[in-house]
């Protein structure tokens, strides 16, 4: 704990704290260059490789930007995630029916805007089965991009964010290029590269319906000068197949996303592969990785297990596995309400109020990971700085 003249600081005013997130605001993770009084991120952060390894550690990667506070993956979402000083924010990509890389969690748009208000698209409304689970709905690979722009995003989960509501219809729905191009703009602002966490979502769904993920990506990350080893963006996905794909186009850092551990990939279940996600975190399994990612972004359950009655158990030896093999891990995902924290972790029983988020967040920095999605990435920078001052 840093300490002042007058004796031991609180840890709401320490020195550290405010030297994490000044590095936060001002440019983690990257060189500042010809910015007085900045350091360079080798000077900052002790490696001097560039790229990945000099973001700042614990790392905060904004879940589909500040989607505590806005409605997830718009405009509004990324820039409050970036003002607030988040490391890396993070985008999933789904296609339109011509082929343009969109920003949605998911392809089924039915909850993230307001299509079901749009009466010359109710014959779109359709039944679909992605990746084994059924879903009816509306599903932007219907759409082309002139018509889905004229859709508006709203609040996913009104009920537990009602507060986000308030910003309902303010923004449309992102390409991935326009969020490339609001990067450059912040960049140049900032005086410093803006990184990002993309990921593909359903790939093998998406490739069977002639909109293959891998292909237009890396040729927008070339666009854009983003494929490249050092480049200020990681490329995530739950499929590995994926991942491999993309090894062979760009040489941007690579993260496979893992789920619950009983749960396969699905790129596994329609090869055949009788691998579980189990599998994958043994040893064996993270060298396999190794050989074509960077890292992993495990589920959080996956590094502490949650007992029968909701709370955290014992920590598991994934994180030292990982490292040993050499990959770096980014787990998901921290939120401040109750009902998304583990039960040691809440107060009271609005399952919509915040709970005791700093205090999770502390028990996962514990365990050593390299760094974490939040939603909340002003509660994650915080805890982070507290993490760093111990």
């Amino acid at each position: 704990m840093a300490t002042q003249e007058s004796g031991q600081q609180q840890p709401g005013t320490s020195r550290g704290r405010r030297a994490v997130l000044g590095a936060a605001i001002l440019g983690a993770g990257t060189a500042v260059v010809g910015l007085p009084g900045v350091a360079r991120a080798d000077q900052r952060h002790g490696h001097g490789h560039g790229g990945y390894e000099d973001l700042p550690k614990p790392t905060v990667v904004a879940h589909r930007g500040a989607s505590g506070y806005r409605p997830e993956h718009t405009l509004g979402s990324y820039q409050l995630a970036l003002d607030m000083g988040a490391h890396v924010i993070e985008q999933d990509v789904v296609p339109t029916k011509d082929g343009h890389l969109v920003c949605r969690h998911e392809n089924d748009i039915t909850a993230t805007t307001d299509v079901a208000a749009h009466p010359e698209f109710a014959s779109r409304k359709t039944t679909k089965t992605v990746d084994g689970t059924k879903y009816t709905g509306w599903f932007t690979e219907d759409f082309t991009l002139a018509e889905l722009k004229t859709l508006r995003a709203k609040e996913r989960i009104p009920g537990t964010r009602q507060h986000n509501t308030l910003y309902d219809g303010r923004w449309d729905v992102p390409t991935l290029e326009e969020v490339f191009q609001w990067a450059e703009k912040q960049g140049r602002k900032r005086g410093r590269q803006i990184w990002l966490h993309i990921e593909t979502k359903h790939p093998t769904y998406f490739r069977k319906l002639g909109l293959g993920l891998e292909e237009p990506l890396a040729k927008l990350l070339r666009r854009y000068g983003r494929h490249k080893k050092h480049s200020p963006n990681f490329l995530q996905s739950f499929e590995p197949s994926s991942i491999q794909r993309l090894a062979k186009l760009v040489s941007a850092p690579r993260v496979v996303l893992l789920s619950g551990a009983a749960s396969r990939p699905w790129d596994f279940v329609e090869a055949g592969d009788p691998r579980t996600v189990a599998d994958l975190i043994k040893p064996e399994g993270l060298e396999w990785m190794a050989g074509y990612a960077q890292g992993i972004g495990p589920t959080l359950d996956l590094i502490i297990p949650r007992k029968a009655d909701g709370s955290l158990g014992t920590p598991t030896t994934l994180v030292e596995d990982a490292h040993d093999a050499g990959l770096i891990l980014h787990p998901y995902t921290m939120r401040n309400e109750n009902t998304f924290l583990p039960a040691d972790f809440r107060k009271g029983t609005d399952p919509a109020a915040y709970g005791d988020a700093f205090g999770a967040f502390k028990t996962y920095f514990e365990t050593g990971i390299d760094g974490i999605f939040s939603d909340n990435p002003d509660t994650a920078l915080l805890a982070a700085a507290d993490f760093a001052d111990r």
